[in-house]
Protein backbone atom coordinates (compact mmCIF):
# COMPACT_ATOMS: atom_id res chain seq x y z
CA UNK A 1 0.00 0.00 0.00
CA UNK A 2 2.94 2.38 0.88
CA UNK A 3 4.70 1.34 -2.29
CA UNK A 4 1.36 2.61 -4.39
CA UNK A 5 0.83 5.56 -2.42
CA UNK A 6 4.63 6.75 -3.58
CA UNK A 7 4.35 5.40 -7.05
CA UNK A 8 1.30 8.04 -7.18
CA UNK A 9 2.42 11.34 -5.32
CA UNK A 10 2.07 14.55 -8.04
CA UNK A 11 4.85 15.69 -10.19
CA UNK A 12 5.18 18.79 -8.06
CA UNK A 13 5.97 16.81 -4.87
CA UNK A 14 8.07 14.64 -6.53
CA UNK A 15 9.99 17.03 -8.40
CA UNK A 16 10.42 18.57 -4.76
CA UNK A 17 11.99 15.08 -3.59
CA UNK A 18 13.94 14.25 -6.38
CA UNK A 19 15.91 17.19 -6.50
CA UNK A 20 17.56 16.59 -2.60
CA UNK A 21 18.98 13.12 -4.08
CA UNK A 22 22.69 12.70 -5.70
CA UNK A 23 22.67 11.93 -9.30
CA UNK A 24 23.25 8.28 -8.66
CA UNK A 25 20.14 7.97 -6.39
CA UNK A 26 18.59 9.99 -9.40
CA UNK A 27 19.25 7.11 -11.74
CA UNK A 28 18.54 4.28 -9.57
CA UNK A 29 14.53 5.99 -8.93
CA UNK A 30 14.36 6.14 -12.63
CA UNK A 31 13.88 2.39 -12.45
CA UNK A 32 11.26 2.26 -9.66
CA UNK A 33 8.33 2.99 -12.28
CA UNK A 34 6.72 4.26 -15.27
CA UNK A 35 5.88 7.38 -13.34
CA UNK A 36 9.19 7.94 -11.76
CA UNK A 37 11.01 7.34 -15.42
CA UNK A 38 8.69 9.17 -17.14
CA UNK A 39 9.15 12.48 -14.57
CA UNK A 40 13.06 11.86 -14.89
CA UNK A 41 13.33 12.03 -18.21
CA UNK A 42 12.03 15.44 -18.96
CA UNK A 43 15.18 17.13 -18.92
CA UNK A 44 13.64 20.94 -18.07
CA UNK A 45 11.71 19.79 -14.65
CA UNK A 46 12.53 21.25 -11.33
CA UNK A 47 14.80 18.16 -10.52
CA UNK A 48 17.15 19.20 -13.00
CA UNK A 49 16.59 22.89 -12.81
CA UNK A 50 17.71 22.77 -8.78
CA UNK A 51 20.38 20.15 -9.86
CA UNK A 52 22.26 23.04 -12.13
CA UNK A 53 21.45 26.18 -9.86
CA UNK A 54 23.71 24.29 -6.96
CA UNK A 55 26.00 22.52 -9.42
CA UNK A 56 26.76 25.57 -12.12
CA UNK A 57 27.60 29.03 -11.55
CA UNK A 58 25.20 31.72 -12.19
CA UNK A 59 27.63 33.32 -14.98
CA UNK A 60 27.17 30.12 -16.62
CA UNK A 61 23.42 30.20 -16.46
CA UNK A 62 22.70 33.21 -17.31
CA UNK A 63 24.63 33.92 -20.29
CA UNK A 64 24.72 32.17 -24.00
CA UNK A 65 27.98 29.73 -23.03
CA UNK A 66 25.52 26.93 -22.67
CA UNK A 67 22.94 28.18 -25.98
CA UNK A 68 23.63 24.78 -27.52
CA UNK A 69 22.70 22.69 -24.62
CA UNK A 70 19.06 23.79 -24.24
CA UNK A 71 17.77 21.62 -21.15
CA UNK A 72 18.54 21.78 -17.59
CA UNK A 73 19.55 18.07 -17.72
CA UNK A 74 22.09 19.11 -20.94
CA UNK A 75 23.90 21.85 -19.26
CA UNK A 76 24.26 19.79 -16.05
CA UNK A 77 26.19 16.84 -18.63
CA UNK A 78 28.47 19.34 -20.16
CA UNK A 79 29.41 20.44 -16.54
CA UNK A 80 30.48 16.88 -15.69
CA UNK A 81 32.13 17.05 -18.94
CA UNK A 82 34.12 20.68 -18.87
CA UNK A 83 37.81 20.73 -18.88
CA UNK A 84 39.54 19.53 -15.75
CA UNK A 85 41.31 21.74 -13.42
CA UNK A 86 43.91 18.82 -12.89
CA UNK A 87 44.48 18.24 -16.14
CA UNK A 88 45.67 21.05 -17.72
CA UNK A 89 49.29 22.94 -17.62
CA UNK A 90 50.19 24.71 -14.58
CA UNK A 91 49.69 27.92 -17.04
CA UNK A 92 46.31 27.64 -17.38
CA UNK A 93 43.35 27.97 -15.08
CA UNK A 94 39.58 27.39 -14.91
CA UNK A 95 37.47 30.35 -14.66
CA UNK A 96 34.53 30.27 -12.65
CA UNK A 97 32.25 29.33 -14.89
CA UNK A 98 33.85 26.49 -15.07
CA UNK A 99 34.08 26.21 -19.12
CA UNK A 100 36.27 28.47 -20.18
CA UNK A 101 40.09 28.16 -20.00
CA UNK A 102 42.59 30.80 -19.56
CA UNK A 103 45.94 30.78 -20.94
CA UNK A 104 48.11 32.90 -18.66
CA UNK A 105 51.36 35.32 -20.77
CA UNK A 106 53.49 32.71 -20.18
CA UNK A 107 56.68 33.66 -22.92
CA UNK A 108 58.66 30.38 -24.59
CA UNK A 109 55.73 27.73 -23.58
CA UNK A 110 52.94 25.93 -25.28
CA UNK A 111 49.56 25.00 -22.69
CA UNK A 112 47.22 22.17 -22.76
CA UNK A 113 44.41 20.83 -21.14
CA UNK A 114 42.17 17.89 -20.98
CA UNK A 115 38.32 17.35 -20.47
CA UNK A 116 37.05 15.87 -17.18
CA UNK A 117 35.68 12.54 -18.72
CA UNK A 118 37.37 10.37 -21.72
CA UNK A 119 35.71 7.67 -24.04
CA UNK A 120 35.83 4.52 -24.78
CA UNK A 121 32.64 3.70 -25.89
CA UNK A 122 29.63 5.35 -27.77
CA UNK A 123 29.74 8.47 -29.97
CA UNK A 124 30.43 12.05 -28.53
CA UNK A 125 30.15 15.21 -29.65
CA UNK A 126 31.26 18.74 -28.12
CA UNK A 127 31.90 22.59 -28.92
CA UNK A 128 34.86 24.25 -28.91
CA UNK A 129 35.68 27.86 -29.48
CA UNK A 130 38.46 30.52 -28.52
CA UNK A 131 37.63 33.40 -27.70
CA UNK A 132 40.63 35.85 -28.07
CA UNK A 133 43.39 35.43 -30.18
CA UNK A 134 44.79 32.18 -31.76
CA UNK A 135 48.48 33.51 -32.43
CA UNK A 136 50.90 31.15 -33.99
CA UNK A 137 49.18 27.63 -33.18
CA UNK A 138 46.36 27.03 -31.52
CA UNK A 139 44.96 23.19 -31.62
CA UNK A 140 41.64 21.44 -30.95
CA UNK A 141 41.16 17.69 -30.65
CA UNK A 142 41.41 14.64 -28.03
CA UNK A 143 44.11 13.26 -26.30
CA UNK A 144 44.81 9.59 -23.97
CA UNK A 145 45.89 10.32 -20.23
CA UNK A 146 49.05 10.30 -21.12
CA UNK A 147 49.55 13.19 -23.60
CA UNK A 148 51.46 16.01 -22.11
CA UNK A 149 49.73 19.21 -21.22
CA UNK A 150 53.12 21.43 -21.06
CA UNK A 151 56.22 21.78 -23.44
CA UNK A 152 58.70 24.49 -23.99
CA UNK A 153 58.78 26.33 -26.91
CA UNK A 154 55.13 27.16 -29.54
CA UNK A 155 54.58 23.96 -30.85
CA UNK A 156 51.24 22.16 -32.17
CA UNK A 157 51.83 19.87 -28.62
CA UNK A 158 48.17 18.23 -29.05
CA UNK A 159 49.21 15.78 -32.06
CA UNK A 160 52.90 15.84 -31.20
CA UNK A 161 53.33 12.28 -30.19
CA UNK A 162 51.48 9.53 -30.78
CA UNK A 163 49.14 10.15 -27.80
CA UNK A 164 47.34 12.91 -29.58
CA UNK A 165 45.23 13.98 -32.67
CA UNK A 166 44.61 17.29 -33.65
CA UNK A 167 43.39 20.27 -35.88
CA UNK A 168 45.84 23.35 -36.03
CA UNK A 169 43.20 25.90 -36.76
CA UNK A 170 46.02 28.52 -37.75
CA UNK A 171 47.09 26.86 -40.76
CA UNK A 172 44.31 23.47 -41.13
CA UNK A 173 46.89 20.93 -40.96
CA UNK A 174 45.98 17.88 -39.00
CA UNK A 175 48.65 16.76 -36.70
CA UNK A 176 49.09 13.13 -34.95
CA UNK A 177 52.50 11.51 -33.72
CA UNK A 178 54.30 14.58 -34.41
CA UNK A 179 54.03 14.24 -38.52
CA UNK A 180 51.59 16.40 -40.07
CA UNK A 181 48.55 13.75 -41.85
CA UNK A 182 47.35 16.62 -44.51
CA UNK A 183 44.93 19.69 -44.96
CA UNK A 184 41.90 19.52 -43.30
CA UNK A 185 39.49 20.57 -44.49
CA UNK A 186 40.51 19.32 -47.62
CA UNK A 187 38.83 21.92 -49.52
CA UNK A 188 40.23 24.66 -52.22
CA UNK A 189 41.51 28.10 -50.06
CA UNK A 190 39.60 26.34 -46.56
CA UNK A 191 38.59 29.32 -44.86
CA UNK A 192 40.37 30.20 -41.84
CA UNK A 193 39.09 29.81 -38.68
CA UNK A 194 37.53 33.36 -36.92
CA UNK A 195 37.71 34.27 -33.14
CA UNK A 196 34.84 33.07 -31.44
CA UNK A 197 33.41 30.14 -34.15
CA UNK A 198 32.20 27.40 -32.73
CA UNK A 199 33.43 23.87 -33.54
CA UNK A 200 32.18 20.58 -33.44
CA UNK A 201 34.11 17.69 -32.54
CA UNK A 202 32.34 14.16 -33.20
CA UNK A 203 34.03 11.37 -31.52
CA UNK A 204 32.52 8.35 -32.68
CA UNK A 205 34.34 5.33 -30.62
CA UNK A 206 32.48 2.40 -32.61
CA UNK A 207 34.04 3.37 -36.00
CA UNK A 208 37.63 4.61 -34.29
CA UNK A 209 37.06 8.55 -36.03
CA UNK A 210 37.12 11.72 -35.21
CA UNK A 211 35.49 14.75 -37.54
CA UNK A 212 34.76 18.11 -37.13
CA UNK A 213 31.93 20.08 -37.68
CA UNK A 214 31.77 24.26 -38.93
CA UNK A 215 28.97 26.30 -38.93
CA UNK A 216 26.88 22.93 -39.11
CA UNK A 217 28.94 21.58 -42.05
CA UNK A 218 29.85 18.43 -41.65
CA UNK A 219 33.99 18.66 -42.86
CA UNK A 220 34.49 14.98 -42.87
CA UNK A 221 36.25 12.61 -41.20
CA UNK A 222 39.84 14.05 -40.22
CA UNK A 223 41.20 10.86 -38.14
CA UNK A 224 40.45 7.06 -38.92
CA UNK A 225 41.97 4.39 -36.85
CA UNK A 226 42.09 5.53 -33.53
CA UNK A 227 43.28 3.33 -30.38
CA UNK A 228 41.07 1.40 -27.99
CA UNK A 229 41.79 3.85 -25.22
CA UNK A 230 40.13 6.24 -23.34
CA UNK A 231 40.07 9.46 -25.17
CA UNK A 232 39.57 12.76 -23.89
CA UNK A 233 38.60 16.27 -25.22
CA UNK A 234 41.76 18.62 -25.80
CA UNK A 235 43.07 21.71 -26.68
CA UNK A 236 46.66 23.31 -26.60
CA UNK A 237 47.46 26.82 -27.02
CA UNK A 238 50.44 29.40 -27.33
CA UNK A 239 48.83 33.12 -27.20
CA UNK A 240 48.84 34.56 -23.69
CA UNK A 241 45.54 35.56 -22.18
CA UNK A 242 43.75 33.71 -24.66
CA UNK A 243 40.49 31.74 -23.46
CA UNK A 244 38.91 28.87 -24.75
CA UNK A 245 35.63 27.27 -24.06
CA UNK A 246 34.50 23.83 -24.47
CA UNK A 247 30.71 22.46 -24.14
CA UNK A 248 29.90 18.88 -24.06
CA UNK A 249 26.22 17.75 -26.30
CA UNK A 250 26.13 13.86 -26.08
CA UNK A 251 25.47 12.18 -29.15
CA UNK A 252 26.32 13.85 -32.12
CA UNK A 253 22.31 13.08 -33.69
CA UNK A 254 20.73 14.41 -30.37
CA UNK A 255 18.34 16.72 -31.36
Amino acid sequence: MAAAKWAHLSHSVLETIFSFLDLTDLRSSSLVCKHWYKLLTDENNDVWRMHCIRKLAEEALKSDLLSSAPTYKAKLRAFFHAWDPNECSRNIYIKPNGFTLHRNPVAQSTDAAKGKIGFRTGRHCWEVWWEGPLGTVAVIGIATKKAPVQCTGYVALLGSNSESWGWNLVDNHLLHNGDSQGNYPQLNNAPKYEKGERIRVILDCEDNTLAFERNYEFLGVAFRGLPDKKLYPAISAVYGNTEVSMVYLGHPLDG
